[in-house]
């Protein structure tokens, strides 16, 4: 909850760590976006998110290649995965990139597969 005096805002941002203050920077741009937060997504729903790629990796599962991501928006992470992919023009680490798609939880972990991605130049 965002407190409405002015000086009770700038001691805790003057106390805040750098992390801190990024990932709050990060929500407000989700936020302006229309995106829903990481933090929030539940199983199955279909989601907008909007973020930065921290993590790409290149793993192949049964002989198939598949792109994964690690996607963080400040409130969390979700890993986005292309199967049969081994790269995506324009997606690299530390992109950011609006995804569109249904969300899984595998194994506790927030999953996104195969989503509509847009990059943010």
């Amino acid at each position: 909850m965002a407190s409405t005096n002015p000086l009770l805002r700038a001691l805790r941002r003057f106390g805040a760590s750098n992390e801190e203050l990024e990932s709050e920077a990060r929500q407000k741009i989700v936020e302006s976006a229309g995106a829903i937060r990481i933090s929030e997504l539940r199983d199955r729903q279909w989601a907008r998110l909007r973020g930065r790629v921290t993590v790409l990796t290149m793993k192949p599962r049964s002989g198939t290649p598949w792109l994964e991501a690690e996607f963080d928006d400040g409130s969390g992470t979700v890993t986005i995965v292309w199967m049969g992919r081994r790269a995506i023009p324009g997606v690299t680490a530390g992109r950011e990139l609006t995804v569109s798609g249904r969300v899984s939880y595998v194994d506790g972990q927030r999953r996104l597969y195969n989503p509509y991605y847009e990059l943010i130049a």
